[in-house]
């Protein structure tokens, strides 16, 4: 089944930022978003290069899910609602080893003066 911005059977793009990831040097997230129409794994907007949220701006992929263990909300960019959706193909998180932030080796000791808050 598939509703408008939202595509249950889109796996993942990986199990971190997919920017972060490339950039150069690697960048480093807070938490983990999952767009919900292409899978695209971006990092949350306390995160220093919010790359969910840029996502959603360059695409207007409407639809992002928590990809952390434990959550399973929606949120809305165009109406800045908090919702419940329908379960997406998996993984549904990061993986339980990877800490947050993350990935390991890549947050600076004093990330919490480069978070956005």
């Amino acid at each position: 089944m598939t509703t408008a911005g939202i595509d249950p059977n889109v796996a993942p793009s990986g199990s971190g930022c997919a920017d972060c990831d490339s950039a150069q040097p690697p960048g480093w997230w807070v938490h983990l978003r999952r767009c919900a129409e292409c899978g695209h794994i971006g990092c949350c907007d306390t995160s220093p290069a919010q790359h969910a949220t840029a996502h959603n701006r360059e695409t207007g992929h409407r639809y992002i899910q928590s990809f952390e263990p434990g959550e399973d909300w929606f949120y809305d960019y165009e109406t800045g609602d908090v919702l419940e959706g329908p379960a997406l193909a998996p993984p549904q998180a990061h993986p339980d080893d990877q800490p947050t932030p993350g990935p390991d080796g890549r947050v600076p000791t004093d990330w919490t003066q480069h978070i956005n808050r």
